[in-house]
């Protein structure tokens, strides 16, 4: 009865549009860590493709997710960049098996202490948006109903996204992964602008905006934005920080 619960929620989560504080990083968010707690996984991201093509990670659950995917974009190899090519779900059951054809994201997994991955695609009906990446410290393949879940929470997101109330409106689904891309970065700048504020980690800020949004039941997105564009100062936010 938990696990079914906790699978009720995940896909409430996920298809709650009309929470006045959701936005595409919550969404890809709330995507990454449901992976996480629902599977037996250790670790997850997502990466989108932009208008060209380029994935860009949209989340993870940790930077060392974050850094296994980052190697797969500058090698422009991997089983994440096979999954959008192909449409396909890929698995390494033990990465050691890829030392000749993947060397730098064997060694990138090693370090980061990962010895299997997974991916299944992000997707809009038969289009592809991406992929969402399962890392575990361990070697062995992921039960199919695992793999089934996966899929079936990247589907639910990609469908969420297209309900995400962007302004000006828009159906087409490049107009939404491009904005949803653009808030990505925004939020990125934002997290160097208080980290360089409080002289802490970008990790640590981040965690510092989560949270104002959080408490706050605004848009994570508008919360950066409006940092970035100086409307808003960076003491505001690590001032309720230090108030709770």
């Amino acid at each position: 009865m938990n696990r079914e619960r906790e699978l009720a929620k995940a896909f409430v989560e996920l298809a709650d549009t009309y929470a006045p504080d959701f936005d595409p990083l919550h969404l890809f968010d709330r995507l990454v860590h449901g992976c996480r707690q629902l599977l037996d996984v250790d670790a997850v991201a997502v990466m989108i493709a932009d208008a060209r093509g380029t994935l860009k990670t949209m989340a993870a659950t940790d930077d060392e997710a974050a850094f296994i995917e980052l190697m797969q974009m500058q090698t422009g190899r991997g089983p994440c960049m096979d999954c959008y090519r192909t449409g396909q779900a890929h698995s390494i059951p033990d990465i050691t098996t890829e030392r000749d054809r993947l060397p730098t994201l064997v060694t990138a997994m090693s370090v980061a202490g990962y010895q299997s991955l997974h991916t299944v695609p992000v997707r809009l009906h038969e289009r592809l948006l991406g992929a969402v990446t399962l890392l575990n410290a361990r070697t062995g393949d992921l039960p199919e109903n695992d793999l089934s879940l996966a899929q079936a929470l990247s589907d639910t997101a990609a469908l969420s996204l297209m309900h995400w109330p962007t302004e000006p409106r828009s159906d087409d689904v490049t107009t939404r992964v491009q904005s949803a891309i653009a808030a990505k970065a925004t939020l990125e700048i934002a997290k160097g602008m208080i980290a360089a504020y409080r002289d802490v980690s970008v990790g640590q800020a981040g965690r510092i905006l989560a949270a104002y949004a959080g408490r706050h039941r605004v848009s994570l997105a508008e919360t950066a934005l409006a940092l970035v564009k100086r409307t808003m100062e960076p003491s505001r936010i690590l001032d309720a920080s230090a108030a709770n």
